[in-house]
């Protein structure tokens, strides 16, 4: 397989061809996603092929060409392609060429510390291998930000000569373009009546835990809220495998870790019940209700670090109440401070923040610039 790839490597690049991945090879989804769709619309020339593992092949939705990862076609796609796309990093170590070129989309706004910042944090540092991710960020020609914000940390956490975008997060279309009609089939496809308010509960992923073990009672939450409130639960993508919660099968707490798509889910959402995930920054652009449940902020915060008190109720940091006990949570919504005035100047001003460049043509943009497409 290296003698063939080192082969490939002396063919002519294909200026037709894109190659995307996502999520360590987990799927078609976010930024390179939303990419890849705009792109087919307004540079149809250009083929795009996506990167997955053998064991997410079933996530490629029909009609959407693919390749599995270190197949001989992988290789033949890597050692070809003119046009690179990825939120993480493309598996196997391959060889950059003169004439690529590789956007760099990530996966969100940093809230815990990334790249060379893990090395001020023991545990993060011993797991890291900060060569391979300087060799990784050598490879890339642009790099992707939703805000300013992100900008900064990307500049100081991942070093190296690629070009900044500051263009907004193409995932995050959809929150601006949804119509009334996506939104009302979002939700009754998940079983959500018109009268409930839904909210949605998507834990990220503690380095300092093994497996999911959820902050939050889901069961308990919908039980004291009562048969007006749906709860739903998604737990990260690094466990693999669904939240196993219970009430499951009640209809008032529902398990949505297997939905292909978050943003739906967001888009169905009354409200988000978030801790340090970095969804929160996503959902904003909906200007909907966050309330922030953060029990093991102090352990959060020393195990992983974080660029910014997130509790700390000032305008910019906070996006809405704070909670930290079962109690708490449920008397925020209770009291209706989940929707309150004052709710909605902290979600203002974390909108301003952070969502300055999401409109609903971050795609467009990053598509007419990635592609040289002229207007």
């Amino acid at each position: 397989m290296r003698a063939l790839y080192r082969a490939d490597l002396r063919r002519p690049l294909d200026p037709h061809l894109a190659v995307y991945g996502a999520y360590w090879n987990r799927g078609v989804a976010c930024n390179p996603a939303a990419v890849h769709a705009k792109a087919r619309e307004l540079v149809p020339h250009i083929k795009g092929v996506w990167v997955v593992s053998s064991r997410h092949r079933d996530r490629v939705p029909p009609g959407v060409p693919y390749v599995i990862e270190g197949s001989r076609p992988y290789w033949r796609a890597m050692a070809t392609a003119t046009y690179l796309v990825n939120n993480s990093s493309f598996p196997g170590g391959f060889t950059k060429r003169p004439g690529q070129h590789y956007l760099q989309t990530h996966h969100g706004t940093p809230l815990k510390t990334m790249g060379l910042d893990q090395r001020g944090y023991p545990e993060l540092a011993r797991k890291a291998d900060f060569a391979k991710i300087l060799a990784h960020v050598g490879q890339w020609d642009f790099s992707l930000s939703a805000n300013p914000h992100s900008t900064e940390v990307w500049d100081r956490v991942y070093p190296g000569s690629y070009a900044h975008l500051d263009l907004g997060y193409p995932r995050n279309d959809a929150y601006f373009t949804a119509t009334a009609e996506d939104i009302a089939k979002i939700r009754a496809e998940l079983g959500i009546a018109t009268d409930q308010f839904a909210l949605l509960h998507a834990p990220t992923h503690r380095d300092y835990r093994e497996g999911f073990v959820p902050d939050l009672d889901p069961e308990h939450l919908a039980r004291e809220l009562g048969p007006r409130y749906v709860v739903l639960v998604r737990a990260h993508y690094f466990y693999g495998r669904p939240a196993g919660i219970r009430g499951a099968s009640t209809g008032r707490v529902l398990d949505v870790t297997e939905h292909p798509r978050v943003e739906e889910l967001c888009l169905a959402a009354d409200a988000l019940i978030t801790d340090y995930s970095s969804l929160a920054f996503d959902y904003a652009c909906l200007d909907r209700p966050i309330v922030v449940h953060a029990p093991d902020w102090d352990a959060y915060r020393t195990a992983r670090g974080t660029y910014f008190d997130l509790l700390s109720g000032r305008p910019g940091d906070t996006p809405g109440p704070v909670t930290t006990t079962p109690d708490e949570l449920v008397e925020a919504f209770r009291s209706g401070r989940w929707r309150s005035p004052a709710s909605a100047a902290l979600r203002a001003a974390f909108r301003e923040r952070f969502c300055p460049y999401d409109d609903g043509r971050a795609a467009e943009r990053v598509v007419r610039r990635f592609f040289d497409c002229p207007e």
